[in-house]
């Protein structure tokens, strides 16, 4: 357990809760803190030991270029930051510990969990991202024997990559933000891509192009060589077929995850595919559930962290009027000022 969430209140499971968070990573670490700034009496639940969600499990040292007051910031750096920021109100933090089942009383809602505890709480507000996740892998599973010997779906940590010559493969926002990081310390950087368009930010690629990262369009991987570990590996043009042999160390793939809701699909909630269907005010179809972040759609969703902390705000307000008729949606500006009255204007 992380010392943040050491510093959390003890869990006490005969207490009712106005709000039970589950999932702890950026956008239900941010609920939280609101919560707490609303007055309510709250509780994270999330089923990784660590404070942080993906950010944590997958790319601690990978650069977020999205967040609000950020030019850049290293990915375990704002999850201390926002896990400082959550427990300054002392929530109860229930760690490594799965929702199962979710039930409706009297009182609001009971949580079942893996370990056999049922959770009372008013209100709910999931913030799960996309359930539980996997790496997308490599089609051909001759490869498989390469994992953990310089094939990687994820990078636990960026410093082993120091001096070394690595492909990375895919175009998306995480292969992009991956060869710009690996740059800066890999004697070699490669990053081939399948098209010429790339589905990450247009900064982003902006950089990549003026970087000294190798780019290799219209290119995919045919094949991953080496005795034990990897050594190289063989590229082809999908236009010409010309194929091309790099020497190399590591091959990093990122191709996205595979995500899936798990028992929140068992819960009578309405979906889009895998996707929590919610209304301006971040409520699902049961009264009294929010939810936010990327586990959510309605019409313009943004699946961006930055979207989803807003969201988290308006979850939370939403779950104050439930547990409290009398409160008001818009509490005021936390920098508000008396004398431009309640709203801070």
């Amino acid at each position: 357990m992380s010392d943040a969430a050491q510093n959390a209140a003890p869990a006490d499971v005969n207490d009712l809760f106005d709000l039970t968070i589950i999932g702890a990573g950026p956008v239900g670490l941010f609920g939280t803190f609101y919560a707490g700034m609303r007055g309510m009496k709250v509780k994270l639940i999330d089923s990784l030991a660590e404070l942080g969600g993906q950010l944590s499990a997958l790319y601690p040292d990978k650069y977020i270029y999205d967040m609000a007051g950020f030019p850049k910031v290293v990915a375990k750096d704002l999850v201390r930051d926002l896990s400082a920021q959550a427990l300054q109100f002392a929530p109860t933090v229930c760690l490594e510990e799965k929702v199962m089942t979710l039930t409706k009383t009297d009182e609001g809602f009971a949580l079942g969990t893996d370990k056999g505890v049922t959770h009372r709480t008013k209100t709910v507000l999931i913030t799960a991202g996309v359930g539980a996740f996997a790496p997308k892998k490599l089609e051909k599973a001759e490869f498989a024997r390469f994992e953990g010997h310089g094939l990687h779906y994820v990078i636990p940590k960026l410093e082993i990559f120091k001096g070394r010559r690595v492909l990375v493969v895919g175009g998306g926002d995480s292969a992009v933000d991956w060869a710009l990081a690996l740059n800066e310390i890999a004697s070699e950087v490669t990053l081939i891509h399948r098209r010429d368009s790339f589905r990450a930010h247009e900064d982003s690629v902006k950089k990549l192009h003026a970087s000294t990262v190798r780019v290799m369009l219209f290119h995919e991987l045919e094949d991953i060589t080496g005795d034990g570990a990897v050594n190289g590996a063989v590229v082809y043009d999908n236009r010409s077929k010309e194929k091309t042999t790099l020497a190399l160390d590591d091959v990093v793939v990122n191709f996205g995850f595979l995500a899936n809701l798990g028992p929140i699909k068992t819960w009578g909630l309405n979906l889009e595919k895998i996707s929590l269907v919610v209304n301006q005010q971040m409520e699902t179809n049961i009264e009294g559930v929010m939810a936010a972040g990327d586990i959510t759609t309605y019409p313009g969703k943004l699946k961006l962290i930055v979207t989803g902390v807003g969201e988290a705000t308006m979850a939370v307000c939403t779950a104050k009027m439930r547990c409290d008729p009398k409160a008001s949606y818009f509490p005021g500006h936390s920098s508000g000022n008396a004398a431009f009255g309640e709203g801070g204007h």
